[in-house]
C-alpha cells in the first residue's frame, strides 16, 4: 500500500516546540501571565502581541524551529515497520511555503538524521491559494491513506477518495467526522487492519448492453482494495430492433465480463454466473445459476452489498425464491428516473417492471440512483477520456473504442457512463447525496406513486460528478 505521512505534528512535535519558544519570547517581553489558552491556535490570539509582531516572531525563528525538531514517539519505529512490512511511505509536507532557505534538503537531512525510512519526499506550498495541493500529489502517487494533523487536508483527501487519518493535536479537537488517531501504534493497526474490511459485493450486469458496463466492471476490479468480489452475475436483458434476444444478450454479456477480467488478471473461477433467461413480466420463474449463487452468497456472509446495473430480475428472483435473504443484504439499483419525473421509460426498469415491484415491496434494504436528473450528469467526452486513458492498456483502448461506438448507437463523442455510479456510490457515498423517502409503488404506466407509511428505502438525487470521474479516471489509468 502507498501512504502518504504529514511531518510537522505527525512525525515531529513542532506544535510542542512552537509553544515553548512562544512562551519563552513572551516572557522576555514581560507579557509571562497573559495567555489565552482557549485561543485556536499558537499564532492566532494565544499572546497579546500585535499581529506584525507574531508574524515576525514567526517568520524569525520557524526555520530554526523545524530543524531541531525531535520525533514524536513511536513514529520511526511504527514508520520503519511500514517499510519492512512492504508498504511505501510517501512524506507530504507543506514546507515549500518561503519559510525556509532550503526546504528540501533541510528535510531531507532531518529525516535522514532520525533514521526515518521513506520511499519518496514530496513539498508542497502550505499557503498556496489551492487546497488541493497534497490531495492531488496522493492521487499522482496512487497513495491510498494520507495521515497528518490538517482538519482542511484530510477532508480534502476524502472528497477525492482517498482515506485519510487525522492525528490528533489540541487545535483539532472540534471535528469529529474524520477517523481520528492519537499515537503512531494506532496508526499501525489501522492499516495492518485496513484491507480487512472490504465489503462483500456482488455486481448484477448487463455487460454488453452498451460501452458503460465495461467501465463499471473494470471500476470494481480496480477498487479491491475496498471489495471483496463474490460474484460477477450476469443480467438480462433484449433488443427487438437489433434482433438481440435475452439468451443471445446473455451470452455476450457473459463473454464479456471474463474479457474484462482476463485484462485485469481477475481470477474468474467460480465468480461469473448466468442469469435470467427471460423477465418476470414474460411470466419467468425459472432457477438459474445467478440467483442460486445470490441466495449462497447471502447466507454465507454477515452482509453483501448487490450493486445492480440492469434489468433488477435476478435480485427479485432470489428474493422471491429465499425471503429471507433480505436481511443479509443491501441493493444498490441504478434504474427509472428520479421521482420528480412523469415516467420510468428507462431501459433497466422498463425491461422488467414486475422485477422491480418485487424488489420494492420486499423491505429490503435499497438504494435507487435515478437515471435522468441524476447519473445523467455523469456526461464524458471521447476527448476527455482520450487524455486521461489513450494508451495507458490494451482494455484501457477498448473502453474507449467502445465508447467512441458501441455497436448499438453508432460514433458518439459525448456519452453518459451512468453505470459507474453504483459503483462510486459503494466506494465513497460522500460524494452523493441521498434522501430517505416512504417506499413508493407503481402504475401501470411506470409513474411512481409516493407513499407516506410505507417502509423506507433511499433515492440518490445528487452526485459529485467531479470526484467520481476523478477516481475513476485514476484507477483505470493506473497499472497497479
Amino acid at each position: 500500500m502507498n501512504i502518504g505521512v504529514d511531518i510537522d505534528n505527525v512525525i515531529s512535535n513542532f506544535d510542542e516546540e512552537l509553544l515553548k519558544e512562544f512562551l519563552k519570547h513572551n516572557e522576555e517581553l514581560g507579557y509571562s501571565d497573559e495567555i489565552n489558552e482557549k485561543a485556536d491556535y499558537i499564532t492566532c490570539g494565544m499572546f497579546h502581541w500585535s499581529e506584525q509582531e507574531v508574524q515576525s516572531f514567526y517568520k524569525n525563528n520557524v526555520e530554526r524551529i523545524v530543524n531541531n525538531l525531535k520525533v514524536i514517539q513511536g513514529a520511526k519505529d511504527y514508520i520503519n515497520k511500514l517499510k519492512d512490512d512492504g508498504h511505501h511511505i510517501y512524506i507530504i509536507t507543506g514546507r515549500n511555503n518561503g519559510e525556509h532557505s532550503s526546504p528540501y534538503n533541510n528535510t531531507k537531512k532531518w529525516l535522514d538524521e532520525n533514521h526515518i525510512k521513506y520511499d519518496k519526499l514530496i513539498l508542497t506550498n502550505a499557503y498556496k491559494n489551492d487546497e488541493h495541493g497534497k490531495s492531488e500529489k496522493c492521487i499522482e502517487n496512487h497513495i491510498e491513506i494520507m495521515i497528518d494533523d490538517s482538519i482542511s487536508i484530510c477532508k480534502d483527501c476524502i472528497n477525492c477518495g482517498i482515506s485519510a487519518l487525522l492525528m490528533d493535536t489540541l487545535y483539532n479537537r472540534k471535528v469529529k467526522d474524520i477517523t481520528r488517531v492519537h499515537s503512531w501504534k494506532e496508526i499501525y493497526e489501522y492499516i495492518a487492519n485496513y484491507h480487512k474490511k472490504k465489503i462483500n459485493v456482488i455486481l448484477d450486469t448487463d455487460t454488453y448492453n452498451e460501452c458503460d458496463d465495461q467501465f463499471a466492471l473494470a471500476y470494481m476490479i480496480k477498487s479491491q482494495d475496498i471489495f471483496n468480489i463474490n460474484a460477477i452475475t450476469v443480467a438480462p436483458y433484449s433488443h427487438k430492433e437489433r434482433n438481440e434476444t435475452v439468451i443471445s444478450g446473455r451470452e455476450k454479456s457473459y463473454h464479456e465480463i471474463l474479457k474484462i477480467c482476463n485484462w485485469l488478471n481477475f481470477d474468474v473461477t467460480n465468480k461469473v454466473f448466468k442469469g435470467a433467461e427471460d423477465y418476470i413480466d414474460n411470466g419467468y420463474e425459472k432457477d438459474n445459476d445467478a440467483v442460486n449463487k445470490i441466495i449462497e452468497i447471502a447466507f454465507q456472509n454477515d452482509k453483501t452489498y448487490i450493486m445492480a446495473i440492469g434489468a433488477i430480475t435476478n435480485v427479485a428472483l432470489a428474493i422471491k425464491k429465499e425471503p429471507k435473504i433480505i436481511d443479509k443484504i443491501e441493493v444498490i439499483w441504478l434504474g427509472g428516473h428520479s421521482i420528480l419525473q412523469d415516467d420510468n421509460l428507462e431501459f433497466n426498469f422498463k425491461q422488467d417492471i414486475n422485477a422491480v415491484r418485487i424488489v420494492l415491496d420486499s423491505n429490503v434494504k435499497l438504494t435507487i440512483i435515478p437515471c435522468k436528473n441524476v447519473a445523467s450528469n455523469l456526461v464524458t467526452s471521447i476527448y476527455e477520456l482520450n487524455y486521461y486513458l489513450k494508451d495507458k492498456s490494451e482494455l484501457c483502448n477498448y473502453l474507449l473504442d467502445r465508447f467512441y461506438n458501441d455497436g448499438y448507437h453508432g460514433i458518439q463523442e459525448r456519452r453518459v457512463i451512468w453505470d459507474i455510479s453504483v459503483i462510486a456510490y459503494m466506494i465513497n457515498k460522500d460524494w452523493f447525496t441521498t434522501q430517505e423517502i416512504s417506499c413508493p409503488t407503481i402504475k401501470d404506466d411506470t409513474s411512481y406513486v409516493l407513499t407516506s407509511n410505507y417502509h423506507k428505502i433511499a433515492m440518490v438525487n445528487y452526485i459529485d460528478v467531479n470526484n467520481v470521474f476523478h477516481d475513476l479516471f485514476k484507477k483505470l489509468s493506473s497499472s497497479l
